[in-house]
């Protein structure tokens, strides 16, 4: 969701046409983990999870998958 023009421009309004490339320092400070944002694949992980019979007994807890950036 951060990954389009608009969101570049707010995290670098210094610049003219920021790219992802541009913004990317600003995003990963927004983590606890070094990483500039979560990909799609590991939010539909979490999912997979939580439909799977691994997840049979897991009742009324949230997982944040995001991160670190709640707990920043």
């Amino acid at each position: 969701m951060v990954r389009n023009q608009n969101m570049y421009n707010v995290f670098r309004p210094d610049l003219t046409n920021p790219t992802v490339e541009d913004c990317k320092q600003a995003l990963r400070q927004l983590n606890l983990l070094p990483i500039p944002w979560v990909e799609a694949r590991d939010i539909s992980n979490a999912v997979l999870y939580l439909a799977s019979d691994e997840a049979r007994y897991v009742t009324g807890s949230s997982m944040v998958v995001d991160a670190g950036s709640l707990a920043k």
